[in-house]
């Protein structure tokens, strides 16, 4: 059972105050951090994954690459712990609820409100996938709402360290089965388009009230999600509008081929949408009842597969079936359904790579329309062509293959073919890369006809070419038309985000929402500026942005970033000694450009001040020689100049010089000058002199004490 670690303090630094979640895997705590000043929430994770070696491994490598994810839209990492006892995760505290206890609350969310949440977790994936960081379990229980409508994604990396957990089809992942791509299901290697295909769930959900697949047990959810088709989210909602629909569902496609192949890709349609809300996305895989449409050309329906497709082995013998009895069906549907769940554990837990496949008969198939868009064909095996010509077959048919048809090899092998050509057909080849001009040249050299069609694109560069239809590698017949899509560094959506800083919270939120722009995150930062000021934004003003993107605040809480204080310290008095002196700030060593320790000093009795400079309300300071504390106290940074409060002086423990022999007189005056002032002088008998000479002394000779302790000479 999971430790509670309220109450308690985790490396000297961080204090538990309060447990705020509990997951499958990491409770989460409410904690305060004494160093920096802040809240935090601190994610343990639960005891059973420790003692597995390989998942620690994983976690301590994710939580590196977690740590550098730095965006308004994604709970920000500040510190890991990887101890053999525990291990943890210390992140910002969001004050706010998760999007799932959003959506029970609402029933069905408002199609604008859920755009202008889908919007900002794509741009928080977005910037994962560019770090190389997949998430892969986007769901609403780790999505976090603030009231000023900002999204926070949370749990980065947690999911891609289970991928061992065998628990991922067991009735414990229930809520998380719900979300997960068909490619997850299967237990194969994700992408970032995994994530793409769990955001379309929570679209859906957000959209309809339900989720698109349900039942009481995960495995179940898992068959739905690899073999079901969701029933269309307007049946449910007539109110969502049909472009936002298309967007749903396309996000949602079992074939990640068919998909969003990234974040930015879908919302460039999220934003076409967002301008034109009747907007009607030409995708081909979606049946409509409408008048023909102009059909995007670039996405081609897989071809049905041919009779002698695809077969594993070993292969099932259909038996004549008997009349069965009124009970058989029954028993027959309970072994049918447990042999789907075996099938699909033994599919996802044992390997189905191990098996061989059947090769179809590819001879007489046009490579471009029924092959590459087949998943069937292209998910287990890899093609490789040449291109032959032929005056007898059409541009693009396969002349021959090898292996032959029906010969039994691995998934995943190469299969070689023989790809037609004539005349009238030409490969269109090594567009991609050159420039509009160079492009243009080649084709037109080529005897094609050439369109030329400037878009913007994140990752295309100005000038150059970064796709064409129809794609690299098909052929096209002699003059007839390729259009060419050139990059440009103009976005056509892109605004100037206002300068805000110097201004109050609220006219800059005006600012910014009058110039199109939205207003992300919020925080507070120490300074002397009025309480609500602007110290900071992100994008820069005067800088350009996409329109409609999250602009990030810093405002000022009217706290002093840093004030000094100064303390006053009386040095030990002991003639002739010294010692190195240390101070510490919070249990920290100072050090600064005025104030260097440790550093030695003399114990010359005198007074001297000491400047320290910090920030926050309530912390302490130690003064010490040779590891004794001789004082400290409190100091809040908050006022200028700093206030100093509860000092404690503690006496500085000196050696005791050796004064036997010598007269009264002359042993006080050593003693004093070793900064002894309690002197009791006797006699043999116990009474009480003022002269003679000194027979023995106590404390004895380097003895230390505290120079008020009594020093008692005896004399004769």
């Amino acid at each position: 059972m999971m430790e509670n670690y309220c109450g308690k303090r985790l490396d000297g630094r961080y204090e538990i105050r309060e447990i705020v979640g509990v997951g499958g895997m990491a409770v989460v705590y409410k904690a305060y951090d004494n160093i920096d000043d802040r809240i935090v929430a601190i994610k343990i994770l639960k005891e059973e994954f420790l003692a597995n070696e390989e998942f620690r491994r994983r976690f301590k490598n994710e939580a590196k690459a977690i740590a550098v994810l730095s965006h308004p839209n994604i709970v920000k990492v500040y510190d890991v712990s990887f101890g053999d006892r525990l291990q943890y995760i210390v992140m910002e505290y969001i004050e706010g609820i998760t999007l799932k206890e959003y959506i029970e609350q609402q029933k069905v969310v408002n199609w604008k409100e859920a755009v202008h949440f889908v919007n900002q977790i794509l741009k928080a994936l977005q910037h994962a996938h560019d770090k190389g960081i997949v998430h892969r379990d986007i769901k609403p229980q780790n999505i976090i709402l603030l009231q000023d409508g900002t999204i926070k994604v949370s749990d980065f990396g947690i999911a891609r360290f289970s991928r061992g957990d065998t628990r991922t089809m067991t009735e414990s992942a229930i809520g998380s089965v719900h979300y997960i791509s068909p490619e997850q299901a299967r237990g194969e290697i994700t992408d970032d388009k995994a994530d793409i295909y769990s955001v379309g769930v929570v679209m859906y959900e957000m959209l309809t009230g339900q989720l698109p697949f349900q039942s009481d047990n995960a495995v179940s959810v898992a068959i739905m999600q690899m073999q079901q088709e969701a029933k269309r989210p307007r049946e449910i909602n007539p109110d969502i509008p049909l472009g936002l629909e298309q967007i749903t569902l396309r996000a949602m496609q079992k074939n990640a081929k068919d998909r969003y192949q990234s974040a930015s890709e879908m919302l460039m349609d999220l934003d076409e949408f967002r301008k034109n809300p009747s907007i009607k996305f030409d995708y081909t895989y979606f049946v409509d009842s409408e008048p023909t449409r102009f059909v995007d050309p670039k996405r081609v329906p897989p071809a049905k597969a041919p009779a002698d497709a695809v077969k594993t082995e070993p292969e099932e013998v259909e038996e004549e079936e008997k009349e069965p009895s009124k009970t058989m069906p029954i028993i027959f549907g309970v072994i049918a359904g447990l042999i789907v769940i075996v099938a699909i554990f033994v599919g996802v837990f044992l390997g189905r790579n191990a098996k061989k496949v059947e090769v179809p008969n590819f001879v007489g198939m046009n490579y471009n329309d029924e092959i590459m868009g087949n998943a069937l064909y292209t998910d287990n095996f890899v093609f490789e062509t040449v291109s032959v010509y032929s005056a007898d077959a059409e541009p693009g048919d396969v002349l021959t293959q090898n292996p032959e048809a029906k010969t039994k090899i691995r998934k995943g092998k190469t299969i070689k073919l023989e790809i037609a050509y004539n005349d009238d057909s030409v490969l269109i080849s090594g567009i991609v890369g050159l420039s509009a001009e160079e492009a243009q040249a080649k084709l037109k050299s080529a005897g094609f006809e050439v369109k030329v069609i400037t878009k913007y694109d994140k990752n295309a560069k100005d000038g150059i070419v970064f796709d064409t239809y129809p794609v690299e590698g098909s052929y096209g017949e002699k003059g007839s038309l390729v259009t060419i899509y050139v990059g440009t560094t103009e976005n056509p959506n892109a605004a100037t985000v206002p300068v805000v800083v110097g201004y109050s919270q609220d006219i800059a939120k005006k600012l910014i929402e009058s110039a199109g722009f939205t207003v992300g995150n919020i925080t507070e930062a120490n300074s002397d500026k009025e309480k609500g000021v602007v110290l900071s934004q992100s994008p820069e003003g005067n800088t350009t942005a996409e329109s409609g993107a999250a602009v990030a605040l810093v405002v000022s809480n009217g706290v002093p970033e840093a004030t000094t204080a100064t303390i006053t310290v009386t040095l030990p008095k002991s003639s002739g000694a010294s010692g190195v002196m240390k101070v510490y700030l919070n249990s920290t060593l100072y050090n600064s450009d005025q104030e260097q320790f440790p550093r030695e000093v003399s114990f010359s009795g005198e007074t001297i001040t000491i400047t320290l400079k910090g920030s926050g309300e309530n912390n302490t300071y130690q003064v010490v020689i040779d590891d004794q504390e001789i004082q400290s106290g409190r100091i809040d940074f908050t006022k200028s100049p700093a206030a100093v409060s509860d000092v404690k002086k503690t006496e500085f423990p000196i050696a005791v010089p050796s004064v036997v022999g010598k007269s009264v007189a002359d042993a006080k005056t050593i003693l004093e000058n070793a900064g002894f002032k309690n002197i009791t002088v006797v006699d043999t008998e116990g009474n009480k002199v003022s002269a003679g000479t000194v027979k023995s002394q106590s404390p004895e000779q380097n003895e230390k004490i505290v120079p008020s302790a009594e020093i008692k000479l005896t004399v004769e």
